[in-house]
């Protein structure tokens, strides 16, 4: 049986390109920035769920960007309307997946953040991913 990483390995890529692709144009985004819209998508996806509404974030600017590529992400993944276009992320329309399954795939991402940064500070999960991401 493939490991969690193998079988979505493809959704976790798109949320972490849209994460490296803040990070790339703002180099002063941290760790905690992620962790926080990362933890705060998933608090909506659950919600969601049992059918509450979330009130809209407030966020700072980078941690605000992160929020928006994420959810795109989230959004296009789960079949929904987002502003990806086919175009410019992938080759054709991935099958949908399940909310739970992109809350599973954020909360293992949140774990990976957890990680680096306690192995290399306030933006070592950035700098891990920016180094093995291309």
């Amino acid at each position: 049986m493939p490991s969690f990483e193998d079988k979505y390995l493809d959704v976790l890529q798109n949320i972490e390109m849209a994460i490296l692709s803040v990070y790339r144009q703002h180099k002063d985004l941290l760790d905690y920035d992620v962790d926080r819209v990362l933890n705060l998508l998933w608090t909506e996806y659950r919600k969601e769920q049992v059918g509450k509404e979330t009130p809209v974030p407030a966020l700072n600017e980078n941690a605000q960007l992160v929020y928006d590529r994420v959810k795109d992400v989230c959004e296009f993944r789960l079949g929904r309307p987002s502003k990806i276009t086919i175009k410019g992320w992938f080759a054709s329309k991935p099958k949908p997946i399940s909310v739970d399954e992109i809350m599973d795939c954020l909360k293992r991402i949140r774990k990976s953040v957890a990680l680096w940064n306690k192995e290399g500070g306030r933006q070592g999960y950035l700098y891990f991913i920016d180094n093995h991401i291309d």
